[in-house]
């Protein structure tokens, strides 16, 4: 059961949590880059929004979400909602947080009629694994088979397209795989990020 002692805090509402807007969980320094900085601009007045979950006065989980129309992914459909990140550390495990974050996504978003995201499948990070997802009631509709254009060359994996649906009607999300090559630059700690560094269009490539 999820731990009672636990707290979820909307980083986009609360100043105190504001900079928590631009970094995540992961060993990296706070910093205003410009891509992140330009997605929260577009992303916040569509109904973006980041939460952290705070266990024992740390900050160990997180939850990231919008509209498709203002998703970090190029997944659309009617009333899905987009979850960008979920992430809980390891050291946490053991207390469902990650079912907590999900569950309040869900009563954050009442009126979504099912929720989309990205799992990885034999990719070398510990992010976004399928499985994981799984355990969250996700189940893959679509996929595609890839390799990273400057990272673990020659070393393929698969992305999935992820599907909940709250409702036995929803339409499920449509994503564009050819979008979907160019990487993602709301987040420079995700496995997919296209640095602002590297000029071609695709930091993917098909398998």
């Amino acid at each position: 059961m999820p731990c009672c002692n636990a707290e979820i805090i909307d980083a986009t509402v609360d100043s105190h949590y504001e900079r928590f807007l631009y970094r995540c969980l992961a060993p990296a320094p706070y910093r205003r880059y410009r891509s992140r900085r330009e997605y929260l601009g577009a992303a916040i007045p569509k109904g973006f929004r980041k939460k952290a979950l705070v266990f024992e006065g740390r900050i160990v989980g997180q939850v990231e979400y919008a509209p498709a129309e203002a998703s970090g992914y190029p997944i659309r459909g009617i009333g899905i909602v987009v979850v960008n990140c979920i992430w809980v550390l390891r050291k946490a495990k053991g207390h469902c947080f990650g079912t907590l974050l999900l569950k309040d996504v869900m009563e954050s978003e009442p009126s979504a009629s099912g929720f989309a995201t990205i799992g990885l499948e034999g990719h070398w990070s510990p992010w976004f694994v399928k499985s994981q997802l799984e355990r969250l009631g996700f189940k893959s509709i679509d996929s595609i088979h890839v390799s990273h254009r400057t990272k673990h060359v020659g070393e393929p994996f698969t992305v999935h397209l992820m599907w909940l649906p709250r409702r036995g009607d929803a339409e499920p999300p449509r994503w564009d795989k050819k979008k979907l090559l160019e990487g993602v630059c709301f987040c420079m700690g995700h496995p997919l990020y296209h640095p602002q560094t590297y000029e071609p269009t695709e930091i993917l490539k098909e398998s």
